[in-house]
């Protein structure tokens, strides 16, 4: 079965013809307002217009493929030995189920069942899982024959067990190939990948690249700070799309997953100049080594078919860790809503009751990789003196602040409602806090003030953080005190488990009694 065409081009033949804008856009016409104010060229906004869509975890994606199988191996375990009157709590009933989940794990994973390129396949997935779900059964067979743990099971149960299964499975799995070729299709099942360098060196890691069969890899474009005959506009058929500081652009506009620095290990310099720049980013950085004779440790280096890379940064909360943390902020964000219900409508009768103006403020602020977000607040200053962009910072004894402000921002009340910022995505429960867009000391934007500022925005935003259970909250009056905020969230960043975000929960209501930076 011929699987070309469900599998997206790799050359830039395509890619070019795909992204280059015609003279109508390069005239205005695609003025997406996000891109406005871009300094990309008008090829490099193209190119990231047309990758906005999120990716498919091919990790998540198998192991919603397993979960599933292993739901049908039990529920038909279970209504086929329920139909022929074996009670379901009887080890008669649950040695055989558990014996065929473990069996029929083994097997599928043997069979590389769970392997994209097979998911695309209808024949080849369809023999390999009547292969292995005829061997669970066989070794079933042989123990209710050969031993004496299930030989009370009846044997005609087994049959329509394997049956109904069977074809339940098979089911199964041709609406999954429909779904993976149709992701294949639309680019979701791919790793999103910029080069960074360019010349020859470039050109060969591309070309190795290439010849990898079934490559998940998408080469989006090329970014270097070279120009002329070291670093062509066009580097084995993909465009240059800027230099290294647009990338960092691009990436906070495109949904990029990898980028590849095609550098030699050689050049250290321009290496940790690139690495500088660029760790910011919630991508995975790597280093080709294809091209240096070293051998490093397995833990450190990976590879892409036969190509080697350098692990150097790796994407925080990827895979299942980002569904882990979204289902914990869903669960928690939820419950929490329902307590503090009163608490929230006390605060907001409070706000109204005492000045004029809604008892919600929006403010605008940073939230993952750089986006601007709406972060929703009770009210605390007076409405004619509120200042949405953050221009002024809250002092001690501040005339604009309420009586009723100053005690809810005492005590964090006026962030409750952002549990519903949660709600929508937005936040995290736990996380670096968001910081309004034009949050500054001593008249200098905190992205200015501390080296690095950025990388606290490789994930999510929280209600509450690492920081601020440690004392760094409040006003920020000097570079120092950023410093030290920058500081707790790039360690939360690199440390994150929901183990860990339960300790932060937990410890924030003993924070807010350390209130004395907190106007």
């Amino acid at each position: 079965m011929k699987e070309a065409k469900d599998v997206p081009p790799h050359h830039t033949t395509q890619l070019l013809h795909n992204v280059m804008p015609s003279s109508a856009e390069t005239e205005g016409e695609n003025a997406n307002p996000q891109f406005s104010n871009s300094k990309l060229s008008p090829l490099a906004v193209k190119i990231a217009n047309g990758l906005q869509t999120s990716v498919i975890s091919p990790s998540v994606l198998g192991g919603t493929v397993r979960l599933a199988d292993l739901v049908i191996v039990a529920a038909f375990g279970f209504a086929s030995l329920h139909s022929g009157g074996v009670p379901l709590a009887s080890s008669t009933a649950l040695l055989p189920v558990a014996t065929a989940l473990l069996l029929s794990s083994a097997f599928f994973q043997a069979s590389d069942c769970y392997q994209i390129p097979l998911m695309r396949n209808m024949v080849a997935q369809a023999a390999r899982m009547t292969i292995a779900w005829t061997l669970v059964f066989v070794t079933l067979f042989m123990a209710k024959t050969f031993g004496n743990v299930m030989r009370g099971l009846p044997g005609d149960l087994l049959i329509i067990w394997y049956g109904f299964g069977l074809a339940t499975l098979l089911t199964a799995r041709t609406l999954v190939t429909i779904f993976v070729r149709k992701w294949t299709r639309e680019g979701r099942l791919e790793r999103r990948a910029v080069i960074v360098g360019g010349g020859q060196v470039a050109a060969d890691f591309i070309h190795e690249i290439e010849r990898q069969p079934n490559n998940d890899i998408r080469i989006c474009g090329l970014f270097d700070d070279r120009k002329g005959d070291r670093s062509p506009d066009i580097v084995a058929g993909y465009p240059k799309l800027g230099t290294v500081s647009d990338l960092v652009e691009f990436a906070r506009i495109a949904r990029i997953d990898m980028l590849i620095v095609t550098i030699p290990l050689r050049a250290e310099k321009r290496l940790l100049e690139f690495l500088k720049t660029l760790w910011v980013l919630p991508v995975d950085i790597r280093l080709s080594a294809h091209t240096d004779k070293l051998t490093f440790r397995d833990r450190a280096s990976s590879f892409i078919g036969t190509v080697p890379i350098v692990d150097v940064v790796h994407k925080p909360l990827a895979d299942w860790d980002s569904i882990a943390k979204r289902a914990f902020d869903l669960t928690v964000a939820s419950l929490m809503i329902v307590l503090l219900s009163p608490v929230m409508l006390a605060t907001a009768l409070a706000v109204k009751l005492e000045s004029k103006g809604p008892v919600l403020f929006r403010q605008k602020r940073y939230g993952f990789n750089n986006e601007v977000i709406e972060v929703l607040k009770f009210r605390s200053m007076y409405h004619e003196m509120a200042d949405p962009g953050a221009k002024k910072v809250v002092t001690r004894n501040d005339p604009r602040v309420t009586r009723v402000g100053r005690f809810i921002r005492r005590s964090s009340l006026d962030e409750l409602p952002q549990l519903f910022n949660v709600l929508k995505g937005d936040l995290s429960l736990v996380g670096p806090r968001p910081h309004a867009v034009n949050a500054h000391t001593n008249e200098k934007l905190w992205d200015e003030v501390v080296d690095g500022y950025f990388a606290r925005h490789k994930v999510k935003p929280g209600v509450t953080g690492w920081a601020q259970i440690n004392g760094w909250r409040g006003e920020v009056d000097t570079p120092e005190k950023i410093q030290k905020r920058v500081e707790y969230d790039v360690y939360y960043i690199e440390n994150w488990s929901i183990l860990f975000d339960l300790r932060i929960l937990l410890a924030t209501p003993l924070a807010l009694f350390k209130s004395e930076n907190a106007y």
